[in-house]
């Protein structure tokens, strides 16, 4: 039996069939069509073509390439201490993938935060130093990053 390959192939050689599928499935996948039907009426091909290749057919994504970072923090148990990270992450352009916040003990609360950083001037050791020259920001450790 042979094994499945993927193979990336520059879309302007592909099917029309094949770029209006992946149209489809994005605005499925953004709520923008609410059923298959009304996606595949948006973009002008039948449910049989949708259904025949949707499973077998993704875009392939450059932001896939870029860094992604996981970040542990300490912060203080305040008001507002959380937002303003997330505020700041916004400011540097980040793109937050992740955030889980635990319960707070001893008036601090752990939270793992992962992100994509969507520039390349952005490194994880500049966003650590960042973070923890924000108030209610106890500690910031990166535990992984690409």
């Amino acid at each position: 039996m042979e094994s499945t390959k993927l193979v990336v192939v520059n879309s302007e050689v592909l099917p029309e069939i094949i770029i209006k599928v992946l149209e489809a499935k994005k605005l499925r996948a953004r709520g923008e069509a609410k059923s298959s039907t009304d996606a595949c009426r948006a973009v002008g091909i039948s449910r049989s073509a949708y259904y025949k290749y949707k499973d077998s057919v993704f875009a392939y994504e450059e932001k896939l390439n870029q860094k992604i970072v996981s970040f542990y923090l300490v912060l203080r148990d305040d008001k507002g201490v959380l937002s303003s990270v997330l505020t700041k992450l916004y400011e540097l352009n980040t793109n937050v993938l992740t955030v889980n916040q635990n319960i707070p003990v001893d008036d601090v609360a752990t939270v793992t935060i992962s992100l994509r950083f969507e520039t390349d001037e952005l490194d994880a050791a500049k966003v650590k130093y960042v973070l923890s020259t924000l108030n209610g920001v106890v500690d910031v450790k990166i535990i992984s990053g690409e």
